[in-house]
C-alpha cells in the first residue's frame, strides 16, 4: 500500500512517500481502508520531536528514541471497514468509520487495523469523509480538557488560539455548554471565530487584550503559548487554567468520538477544514501546518 514514512527526525522534507506491505489485522481488528487523514500539531512534534524541557526525553521513550517506532505518522483517519476480524461485533465491511490512534499513528497511508474496540466509531451520517476527519483531533482534545473545568451556562472562559483545531472545536463546544466565550486569535480571524459563536473577541497582538479585566471562570489555552503566570493573573477565585502541549496528554475515548458524531449530525457543531492536500503532499501540508495560521483541521486525501 502506499504511505508517507518518516523514518528520522527532522523537517517536513523527512516525509517521503512509499510503498509498504498491507497491515494484517487479527482477530479483534478492522482494516480500515482510509480515504482522509488529519495533518495536525501532534504529527508535526512526533516528526520534528519539537518539544520543551523534559517532555522531549519523555515523548523519545515513548514513540522511538531515535526515530518514530512507527514510521507512518498520523493519529487521526476516516474511512471505510474493509474486512472485521472474526471477534468483531460492532463494526463490519462497508461501514464508514473514522478513529484516532493516539501514539501508535499509522494515518498517513492507504489502510489501517486498529482494535475495534478502541477509538474508532461509525462517522457522522450527514459527514464526508474529510469533515469526519476533521472532528477527532480538536474534538477530543478539547473534551478530555473542558471535563476538568465544570463549565456551566454564563461562566466566562477565555479560548486562547481559537482558531486552530482544538480552539475552534472548544468555542463550539462551550457555547454548547452556554458559556460566554471570550476567544483570542489574530484580527484576522475575528470574524471567523465569531462565526462559531464567540460572545467576545481579542487580539493577542493588542493592549486590548494586555489590560482586558475580565475574571473568568477557565483559561483554556489551546496552542500552548500563553505563559501560566499571565493565565492565572485572568482567573477569578477558584478558576482554572488549562493548556495543552505539555505533559497531560489528551485521551481518546470511543465515547468521546460518538458523541461528536451524534452533535455533527444535529448541528450543533461543524467541521472547521483550513486546506486539503493529496497524500503524496503530506510534506507541504507540514510546512504549512509549521507557519502556524491554519483555521481548524489540515486534512490529507487518500484515493
Amino acid at each position: 500500500m502506499k504511505a508517507i514514512l518518516c523514518t528520522h527526525y527532522g523537517g517536513p522534507e523527512t516525509l517521503q512517500f512509499g510503498q509498504v506491505p498491507d497491515p494484517l489485522p487479527r482477530e479483534d481488528e478492522i482494516l480500515v481502508r482510509i480515504k482522509a487523514a488529519a495533518a495536525n500539531s501532534a504529527d508535526v512534534r512526533t516528526r520534528s520531536l519539537d518539544a520543551p524541557g523534559l517532555l522531549k526525553p519523555v515523548m523519545r521513550l515513548i514513540i522511538g528514541w531515535n526515530r518514530p517506532r512507527n514510521p507512518i505518522l498520523g493519529n487521526v483517519f476516516a474511512g471505510v471497514v474493509e474486512t472485521a476480524g472474526t471477534k468483531v461485533k460492532a463494526f463490519k465491511p462497508g461501514d464508514r468509520v473514522f478513529g484516532s490512534t493516539g501514539f501508535k499513528t499509522g494515518g498517513y497511508a492507504e489502510k489501517i487495523a486498529v482494535r475495534a474496540d478502541s477509538s474508532v466509531a461509525l462517522m457522522p451520517a450527514s459527514a464526508g469523509f474529510e469533515e469526519a476527519v476533521a472532528l477527532p483531533f480538536g474534538g477530543q482534545t478539547a473534551l478530555y480538557f473542558l471535563r476538568k473545568a465544570d463549565i456551566r451556562p454564563g461562566y466566562p472562559v477565555m479560548v486562547y488560539g481559537a482558531s486552530g483545531a482544538v480552539g475552534t472545536m472548544a468555542t463550539q463546544l462551550l457555547k454548547m455548554r452556554g458559556a460566554l466565550v471570550t476567544a483570542v486569535s489574530s484580527a484576522a480571524n475575528h470574524g471567523f471565530v465569531r462565526s462559531l459563536g464567540a460572545d467576545r473577541v481579542l487580539d493577542y497582538t493588542t493592549e486590548a487584550f494586555e489590560q482586558d479585566a475580565t475574571h473568568y471562570a477557565l483559561v483554556f489555552d489551546c496552542v500552548g503559548f500563553l505563559p501560566a503566570k499571565k493565565a492565572k493573573a485572568r482567573l477569578r477565585p477558584g478558576g482554572k487554567y488549562l493548556t495543552v502541549g505539555g505533559l497531560d496528554v489528551a485521551s481518546e475515548i470511543k465515547s468521546d468520538l460518538q458523541a461528536l458524531s451524534e452533535w455533527f449530525d444535529e448541528g450543533q457543531i461543524k467541521a472547521v477544514i483550513d486546506r486539503v492536500y493529496p497524500l503524496e503532499e503530506a510534506a507541504e501540508a507540514h510546512r504549512y501546518l509549521e507557519t502556524k495560521r491554519k483555521r481548524g483541521s489540515v486534512i490529507l486525501t487518500v484515493e
